[in-house]
């Protein structure tokens, strides 16, 4: 068990030893939250709401490509304009 102090502006130092098993380093964020009593730190990662739209559609096969250059990424889209078109979908 490893004893930390907590400082005269709350502040807390993670021990090196902690750090190392979780893999934090400098920088990183961390979401902290009482649970039955105790304070925990979970590592979290934040994702701008734009990339994490971007990888679900990754995730949900939402995707074109890859084009071999940028006259087949023309092409692949007026084609899938033309598909909406005929569904009734927007076009534009």
């Amino acid at each position: 068990m490893t004893i930390v102090t907590v400082k005269n502006k709350y502040q807390v130092v993670l021990p090196q030893n902690l750090r190392e098993q979780v893999g934090i380093q400098v920088g990183d964020l961390l979401e902290a939250k009482v649970e039955r009593g105790r304070i925990t730190f979970t590592p979290k990662s934040l994702v701008d709401r734009g990339i994490a739209e971007s990888l679900d559609d990754f995730r949900q096969g939402r995707t074109y490509g890859p084009f071999a250059g940028a006259r087949e990424a023309v092409a692949s889209m007026k084609k899938e304009l033309r598909k909406r078109a005929r569904k009734g979908g927007r076009a534009a």
